[in-house]
């Protein structure tokens, strides 16, 4: 767009609505401090919420003052005979209030995204309560219902999705989409501190169990452990929401350096419909080998417990310290060595189809593995959640407590549930972006070097 590129505000804007984001994240944090701050541990979650909750808020007003500020009144979308003058309402014409809405869209999706997840991953409300109840019959059904709250979980989060991306496409074209995707990540501050308090809440609580430290201490420790993993998974949402928007504008932009911009990719293509199949897969194959990564570190991790009970029993009564180093080597070198395969195949797989079956095979892969893995991302991270907060919500004395049978159920769902949320699903939104990135970097290398370039068969235009 000639329009956009006309003065260094237009090209600024991108990175302003980034700044701007950062200084209302800012202000919204004083009200954990100073206007609201915990009083007691039921307050922890709520104080979380209304920070971003009242960033989102700030930053709505904030956006449009920028966007009227920065942005022409009329600006052109148009690919070939590009000129200074655009007619409103024409096609391939968008608006400054159009951009604003467009980012408006993004950031409020954000946040509705982020209040779902907060009630199917929270014990404060009924799914996970429901997840807890049916512990009493055993760790089958509570396996059961875990994974039918994440499959649940993906529906409100797919449509505002939708919304999203029809809306700013419809009025700004790819641009409105990348903004969106910013937009949503302009509450980014408040949303990876709400997102990093989880881990160091459950951090802090083992330590405070390795240390020896009182049940008061733990008790609290659990408290802000139950609100943590609540917030992790609402940073989770946002993640995998702005991936899915990055990767769409991405794709677009690999759209374009390919040609298709204007024409489009036609997905009844054979070639490009045999590889939309293919890149639904690729999700599915990408958590396979994660999750049997964690599954053969666990094991080994195992092995080697029982080998130190077994050959130093003192353990077990304080006698004797166990070789923690041994755990900690099998942890570090499995993290290594196992995400080798799992990152071959997002490599590695578009470059190979690019080449080897042209341009518009990728574009079936990447659209394939786009609509796939975000689903699967929110499935799986509000699963985990949702187990690890059934298993919190029987230790606070629900269902008969620690040690009872329920709570043996609960801590099944929880191991099961860890790799679900801490690696398959956020890792998930790397295959996105990822794919995309390789697709876009390569994508004039595929143009003059595939091997079916031109060809029929690959969905080449024939002249």
């Amino acid at each position: 767009s000639v329009q956009l590129q006309a003065n260094f505000g237009t090209l600024m804007f991108p990175l302003v609505i980034s700044a701007v984001g950062i200084l209302c994240c800012i202000l919204t944090s004083f009200i954990a401090t100073h206007f609201d701050p915990v009083k007691k541990a039921a307050d922890v979650e709520r104080v979380l919420k209304i920070q971003l909750i009242f960033s989102t808020i700030l930053l709505t007003p904030v956006l449009a003052g920028i966007s009227r500020a920065f942005l022409p009144d009329v600006f052109c979308f148009q690919t070939s005979g590009l000129n200074e003058e655009c007619v409103e309402g024409a096609a391939g014409t968008s608006t400054w209030w159009g951009a604003f809405i467009s980012t408006m869209c993004g950031l409020w999706a954000g946040l509705l995204t982020g209040l779902i997840t907060e009630y199917f991953t929270s014990h404060s409300y009924s799914p996970v309560r429901e997840v807890a109840k049916s512990s009493e019959t055993g760790a089958a059904t509570l396996i059961i219902y875990g994974l039918a709250l994440g499959y649940k979980s993906v529906i409100i989060p797919i449509f505002l999705l939708a919304l999203t991306i029809f809306t700013s496409f419809y009025l700004c074209d790819l641009y409105g989409v990348a903004l969106a995707a910013l937009g949503m990540l302009s509450s980014l501050s408040i949303g990876l501190t709400i997102d990093v308090y989880g881990p160091i809440t459950d951090n802090a609580g083992g330590i405070a169990e390795m240390a020896e430290l009182g049940e008061d201490i733990r008790n609290i420790t659990d408290t802000l452990d139950a609100a943590g993993n609540t917030t992790a998974a609402i940073g989770k949402g946002f993640a995998i929401g702005s991936a899915a928007l990055v990767s769409l504008s991405l794709f677009g932009a690999f759209a374009t350096n390919i040609g298709a911009g204007e024409t489009g990719i036609d997905i009844l293509q054979p070639i490009t419909f045999a590889f939309l199949l293919i890149g639904a897969m690729l999700p599915y194959w990408f958590s396979a080998l994660t999750m049997k990564s964690v599954g053969i570190a666990a094991h080994e991790m195992v092995e080697e417990v029982r080998r130190q009970f077994k050959e130093h029993p003192g353990i077990m009564n304080g006698t004797e310290k166990p070789d923690y180093d041994s755990c900690i080597k099998i942890s570090t070198q499995a993290s290594l060595k196992e995400m080798i395969a799992p990152g071959a195949l997002v490599m590695l797989s578009p470059i190979f189809t690019g080449y080897l079956f042209g341009v518009y095979a990728l574009s079936g892969l990447l659209a394939g593995s786009l609509v796939s893995a975000v689903q699967m991302a929110i499935s799986s991270s509000n699963t985990g959640g949702a187990w690890d907060n059934a298993k919190k919500y029987v230790e606070q004395g629900n269902y008969g407590g620690k040690g009872s049978e329920c709570h043996k159920a609960a801590v099944v769902g929880d191991t099961v549930g860890d790799p679900l949320k801490d690696t398959s699903g956020p890792a998930l939104n790397i295959l996105m972006k990822l794919m995309a990135i390789i697709s876009l970097v390569f994508s004039t290398s595929f143009v003059g070097q595939a091997i079916p370039a031109g060809e029929r068969w690959a969905g080449y235009p024939q002249n």
